[in-house]
Protein backbone atom coordinates (compact mmCIF):
# COMPACT_ATOMS: atom_id res chain seq x y z
CA UNK A 1 0.00 0.00 0.00
CA UNK A 2 1.26 3.39 -1.13
CA UNK A 3 1.71 6.08 1.97
CA UNK A 4 2.15 9.91 1.20
CA UNK A 5 2.99 11.00 4.53
CA UNK A 6 1.73 15.02 4.98
CA UNK A 7 2.93 17.48 7.84
CA UNK A 8 3.42 20.85 8.34
CA UNK A 9 -0.41 21.94 8.99
CA UNK A 10 -1.92 24.16 11.71
CA UNK A 11 -3.17 27.32 12.73
CA UNK A 12 -1.66 31.03 11.41
CA UNK A 13 -3.01 34.07 11.70
CA UNK A 14 -3.88 35.65 8.03
CA UNK A 15 -0.35 37.35 6.33
CA UNK A 16 1.59 34.09 8.03
CA UNK A 17 3.05 31.78 6.62
CA UNK A 18 3.10 27.74 6.71
CA UNK A 19 5.16 24.95 4.83
CA UNK A 20 3.60 21.81 4.16
CA UNK A 21 5.45 18.51 3.53
CA UNK A 22 4.85 14.89 1.93
CA UNK A 23 7.12 12.36 1.68
CA UNK A 24 6.75 9.40 -0.37
CA UNK A 25 7.95 6.21 -1.59
CA UNK A 26 10.91 6.42 -3.80
CA UNK A 27 9.50 4.40 -6.65
CA UNK A 28 6.41 7.10 -6.72
CA UNK A 29 7.98 10.29 -6.35
CA UNK A 30 10.40 9.89 -9.58
CA UNK A 31 8.22 8.60 -11.74
CA UNK A 32 4.83 10.37 -10.50
CA UNK A 33 3.59 14.21 -11.30
CA UNK A 34 3.57 15.21 -7.16
CA UNK A 35 0.87 18.09 -6.21
CA UNK A 36 -1.32 19.06 -3.61
CA UNK A 37 -5.05 19.51 -3.89
CA UNK A 38 -7.13 21.40 -1.03
CA UNK A 39 -10.94 20.81 0.08
CA UNK A 40 -12.52 23.58 2.54
CA UNK A 41 -15.67 22.82 4.16
CA UNK A 42 -18.67 22.47 1.69
CA UNK A 43 -16.65 22.65 -1.24
CA UNK A 44 -15.16 20.64 -3.68
CA UNK A 45 -11.76 18.93 -3.58
CA UNK A 46 -9.65 21.89 -5.38
CA UNK A 47 -6.34 21.59 -7.23
CA UNK A 48 -3.70 24.20 -5.52
CA UNK A 49 -0.30 22.69 -7.25
CA UNK A 50 1.78 20.53 -8.81
CA UNK A 51 5.36 19.74 -9.81
CA UNK A 52 6.89 17.52 -12.36
CA UNK A 53 10.00 15.31 -11.59
CA UNK A 54 12.42 17.60 -14.07
CA UNK A 55 10.88 20.32 -11.47
CA UNK A 56 8.65 22.23 -13.77
CA UNK A 57 5.73 23.57 -11.99
CA UNK A 58 2.03 24.85 -12.16
CA UNK A 59 -0.16 26.81 -9.65
CA UNK A 60 -3.26 28.31 -9.23
CA UNK A 61 -4.42 31.60 -10.43
CA UNK A 62 -5.78 32.25 -6.92
CA UNK A 63 -2.23 31.47 -4.68
CA UNK A 64 0.21 32.05 -7.55
CA UNK A 65 1.77 35.40 -6.18
CA UNK A 66 1.53 33.58 -2.74
CA UNK A 67 2.91 30.10 -2.76
CA UNK A 68 5.72 27.82 -4.00
CA UNK A 69 6.00 24.37 -4.82
CA UNK A 70 9.02 22.40 -4.79
CA UNK A 71 10.75 19.02 -4.27
CA UNK A 72 13.90 17.40 -2.53
CA UNK A 73 14.86 14.25 -4.63
CA UNK A 74 17.14 13.19 -2.60
CA UNK A 75 14.68 13.12 0.48
CA UNK A 76 11.74 12.03 -1.86
CA UNK A 77 9.84 14.96 -0.41
CA UNK A 78 7.59 17.57 -1.95
CA UNK A 79 6.71 20.62 -0.34
CA UNK A 80 4.55 23.75 -0.05
CA UNK A 81 5.11 27.13 1.00
CA UNK A 82 2.44 28.79 1.66
CA UNK A 83 2.73 32.64 2.32
CA UNK A 84 0.36 35.53 2.49
CA UNK A 85 -1.83 33.29 4.12
CA UNK A 86 -5.67 34.28 4.17
CA UNK A 87 -8.57 33.06 5.48
CA UNK A 88 -10.21 31.31 2.61
CA UNK A 89 -6.86 29.41 2.52
CA UNK A 90 -8.30 27.44 5.33
CA UNK A 91 -8.72 24.08 4.09
CA UNK A 92 -7.73 19.86 4.67
CA UNK A 93 -4.87 19.88 2.10
CA UNK A 94 -3.73 16.78 0.49
CA UNK A 95 -0.94 15.37 -1.04
CA UNK A 96 -1.74 13.85 -4.33
CA UNK A 97 0.63 11.55 -6.78
CA UNK A 98 -0.63 10.94 -10.47
CA UNK A 99 0.61 9.08 -13.42
CA UNK A 100 -1.66 10.00 -16.47
CA UNK A 101 -2.49 6.69 -18.22
CA UNK A 102 -4.19 6.07 -21.66
CA UNK A 103 -7.86 6.27 -21.02
CA UNK A 104 -6.91 7.27 -17.22
CA UNK A 105 -4.90 8.04 -14.57
CA UNK A 106 -3.56 6.50 -11.25
CA UNK A 107 -3.63 8.21 -8.29
CA UNK A 108 -1.89 8.10 -4.91
CA UNK A 109 -3.46 10.78 -1.97
CA UNK A 110 -1.87 11.24 1.60
CA UNK A 111 -4.36 11.63 4.52
CA UNK A 112 -4.63 15.34 4.43
CA UNK A 113 -3.65 17.88 7.06
CA UNK A 114 -5.58 21.10 8.42
CA UNK A 115 -4.52 24.48 7.13
CA UNK A 116 -6.31 26.92 9.48
CA UNK A 117 -6.19 30.56 8.73
CA UNK A 118 -8.14 32.65 11.40
CA UNK A 119 -7.15 36.18 13.55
Amino acid sequence: QVQLVESGGGVVQPGGSLRLSCAAPGSIFSSYIMGWYRQAPGNQREWVADILSGGRTRLADSVKSRFTISRDNAKNTVYLQMNSLKPEDTAVYYCNAVKILIGGRDDYWGQGTQVTVSP
